[in-house]
């Protein structure tokens, strides 16, 4: 892997995160907008945004910055236990910041989203879409 590909890495994850944050800060409101069912059971919507934005978020690293070839089952494995964690960190975070503390869904939503994007630079870049001779 060339010295100029490596370099681009770190844009190309920039790029990503921003398109993924994007989809994913706006995937969970457009539930909760679209049906209001989900501004009650706004924990399904939760699931839901999750589940869809681990697929896309998991594509956009592994084609788009890493462009690591096979290993899919590996990589998706190693990369959805990293937000595995997140997750059930959010699903206790979240119930306590909107029932306890009073705060919107969606902005306890972005703040937690917040605090997990610097953790996965780190977690991707070094485990997940390792190469394999490091």
């Amino acid at each position: 892997m060339s010295a100029r590909t490596l370099a681009g890495r770190p844009v190309r994850f920039l790029v990503a995160g921003g398109i993924n944050t994007l989809f994913g800060l706006s995937f969970y409101p457009a539930l909760l907008w679209s049906v209001p069912w989900f501004r009650l059971h706004y924990l399904v919507a939760l699931g839901i945004a999750q589940a869809v934005c681990l697929v896309f978020a998991f594509c956009t690293y592994k084609f788009g910055v890493f462009r690591t070839r096979g290993g899919y089952l590996r990589e998706f494995g190693t990369f959805s236990s990293f937000y595995l964690f997140n997750y059930a960190a959010n699903w206790a975070v979240l119930p306590l910041l909107v029932e306890v503390g009073g705060i919107d869904p969606i902005v306890a939503q972005l703040g937690f989203n917040l605090v997990l994007i610097a953790g996965s630079w780190f977690w991707h870049s070094r485990v997940t879409f390792r190469s394999a001779s490091a």
